[in-house]
């Protein structure tokens, strides 16, 4: 029998939507299960600082629609070190708190694996983040969404682009993983992604720029993943200025819109399921895992695995797009 009583629950790194699904979800379910629940504002941050506050079902009302974090986020640089970890630890103790749940991306995980095994304190972990870009689980909390977003945008632009036979490189997030790209690419009908996997050489940019854009169609998009690799939109739409100066070329760089607004029902769904698994693997004593969802069922991935893999983008899915876009 678990010896849990009381779980902290936190957002850290980049917001997505989903998480405050996934709080409502954890805060619910441990709940449920006869546990206290605190919630710790600003990620590793509020911890050291001691950010905390007791979580009822009433804190978590009317919140599954809204985009953000109700906890908020915050970056930690002092939570890196081994005084900022021992104040953190000393938080957990003074406000009782057995397990916590960290939602967030890479940087979220890495944090959490690191303070569980050298304080040997239970966490688990939810994958919240719009990249998509960790091992071991179909889709993360938020991708989906900022997806929708994507296209959404990319249809706006495809109206002036088409109005004015202009090509437009639309730069998106994603860091150093091109699944937003690429799968917005093929879900916006755009006409290539440039994505960091898969650097673009000259003689596929010239192809696409001769197949695509000159010789059957009125306007072309492409979209290009923000990464040093690719260059970005603006890096690449400078080299198509200088090599193909006859093409009206704009850049829009879509930012922050990516990561904000409602959660799509697919992002609500999982973020619940996933709280909902959280807090059943505490009960069973697992620790040191993120929640991940495989062929639709929720799995138990090892920190060490979601971290330190690299998330393969399916090779099927360029062939879909080169095709769909002649």
């Amino acid at each position: 029998m678990s010896a849990i009583k009381c779980i902290g629950i936190l957002t850290s790194g980049g917001d997505a939507p989903g998480m405050n699904a996934a709080i409502r979800s954890v805060t619910r379910s441990a709940i449920y299960n006869g546990l206290a629940v605190k919630g710790i504002y600003r990620g590793y941050k509020g911890l050291i600082s001691g950010e905390i506050v007791d979580f009822r079902t009433e804190n978590v009302s009317n919140i599954i629609q809204r985009g953000g974090t109700i906890l908020k986020t915050a970056r930690s640089l002092e939570f890196k070190t081994p005084e900022g970890k021992k104040q953190a630890y000393d938080k957990l103790c003074e406000f009782g708190i057995d397990a916590l749940v960290s939602i967030g991306g890479d940087g979220t995980l890495k944090g959490a694996r690191e303070f569980a095994q050298e304080f040997d304190f239970p966490i688990v972990g939810l994958p919240g983040t719009i990249d998509n870009d960790l091992f071991g689980t179909d889709v993360t909390i938020g991708y989906d969404t900022a997806l929708n977003t994507i296209v959404q945008c990319v249809d706006k632009i495809r109206d002036t682009a088409t109005s004015h036979d202009r090509l437009f490189f639309i730069e998106v997030m994603g860091r150093d993983a091109g699944f937003l790209a690429l799968n917005g690419a093929i879900a916006s009908g755009a006409e290539a992604a440039i994505i960091p996997e898969i650097s673009m050489q000259k003689d596929q940019l010239a192809e696409m720029i001769e197949t695509g854009f000159r010789k059957s169609k009125n306007s072309s998009i492409v979209i290009v993943a923000e990464s040093e690799i690719t260059g970005g939109a603006i890096g690449v739409a400078e080299r198509v200025k200088k090599e193909y100066p006859q093409f009206d070329v704009r850049v829009s760089i879509l930012g922050h819109l990516q990561r904000g607004g409602s959660p799509t029902a697919q992002d609500r769904i999982l973020a619940t399921r996933m709280g909902i698994c959280a807090i059943d693997a505490l009960l069973d004593d697992q620790r040191n895992v993120m929640m991940g969802i495989q062929n639709d069922e929720i799995v138990y991935v090892p920190f060490s695995k979601a971290i330190k893999n690299d998330k393969p983008i399916n090779p099927v899915l360029l062939d879909t797009l080169r095709i769909s876009s002649i």
